[in-house]
């Protein structure tokens, strides 16, 4: 049989191809035909399992798709990036609505650190891992991320809701959003704001000087702020002074005490990433906050990755990529 060629597909073939690209992209598990085929019944598409494997093989020609024997199908960032161009029209505050999922599932307890949380995957070639992970050691060590517990995986692995292709190694940063996660948790209710570049002096932070509204977006900020070469991660590291990827949430003001009690936990757990906390009401960097809230600036996951960037690696990221089992991590001195 011959398959289409990208960019020859009727319109149908092409809707059919994205509505499966992207069931493939909420599974953290590889997916067989019938599986896809039932989920597509319930958003109302319905295709034969017949029908759902052609739409695959043409998947895999594109590398939209990664094959795992019997398992199924994973999607690969290839395929991740296609689901995003074609539905950005109608994913306006996608990432919003991703940060709030993800924080609610997370089960990671900072206490008996056990449970899932949310990372950030980074895919770097394999031949030049060892220096990249260098080029990152000081951002890390500086501290301008959230952890420095990391993960990692070979090609053909899965890491997240990813799976590394041929010639890469994966690596998974915490994201985040697990600080949100465990407020929650606490019933704690996040208001998501912004990601942006944010600049620092002498180690503390002074403005954002570049954001990007998560509910105007279909698009994770960092990853746009870091191809676009926007930081300077590693001057940060160096002299305390920069600009780096930042997020801006909102807290009420009446959960603080409980705020604080959580972001000590985490802490404890090898898990920092809360930047600067504001006063009740009051602007923080700049930043207006609303009526008995308070502004909570954090540390993009994805910082040393950037400082990485900075020094000419060719990275692709993927931000809040799937969940992880804490126990998977690692402190990335061992790498």
């Amino acid at each position: 049989m011959i398959l289409m060629q990208q960019g020859m597909g009727s319109a149908d073939t092409e809707r059919k191809l994205i509505s499966i690209l992207k069931i493939l992209s909420r599974s953290s598990e590889p997916l067989g035909s019938t599986m896809i085929a039932r989920e597509l019944e319930l958003a109302g598409v319905f295709l034969s399992e017949r029908a759902v494997r052609y739409h695959l093989r043409i998947a895999d020609e594109r590398g939209y798709t990664q094959p795992l024997g019997r398992d199924g199908r994973m999607i690969t960032s290839a395929g991740l990036e296609e689901v995003k161009a074609a539905l950005a029209p109608e994913q306006l505050g996608f990432v919003r609505e991703k940060l709030e999922v993800q924080a609610f599932q997370t089960t990671f307890d900072p206490q008996e650190r056990t449970g899932q949380l949310s990372i950030n995957i980074s895919l770097i070639d394999k031949n030049k891992f060892k220096a990249a992970i260098s080029a990152m050691k000081n951002a890390f060590k500086a501290g301008i991320c959230v952890s420095d517990l990391v993960a990692t995986a070979s090609e053909r692995e899965t890491l997240g809701s990813a799976v590394i292709p041929v010639g890469k190694i994966g690596l998974a940063t915490v994201c985040s959003v697990v600080i949100n996660g465990v407020f929650l948790k606490a019933g704690i209710p996040t208001e998501y704001r912004f990601g942006g570049v944010l600049e620092v002096r002498s180690s503390k932070p002074r403005r954002f000087v570049a954001i990007i509204d998560y509910a105007g977006t279909s698009l994770d900020p960092s990853e746009q702020f870091i191809r676009a070469k926007m930081t300077s991660v590693r001057e940060a590291a160096k002299t305390g002074n920069g600009k780096i990827i930042g997020v801006f949430r909102t807290v009420p003001a009446p959960a603080m005490p409980i705020v604080q009690e959580k972001i000590a936990m985490l802490k404890e757990a090898g898990i920092g990433g809360v930047f600067a906390l504001g006063n009740t009401s009051e602007p923080l960097c700049q930043i207006p906050v609303g009526l008995n809230r308070v502004g909570i600036i954090q540390l993009g996951g994805l910082n040393p990755v950037a400082a990485a960037v900075e020094e000419g690696f060719e990275i692709e990221n993927v931000a809040e990529s799937g969940l992880i089992e804490f126990e998977r991590l690692h402190s990335v001195r061992e790498l």
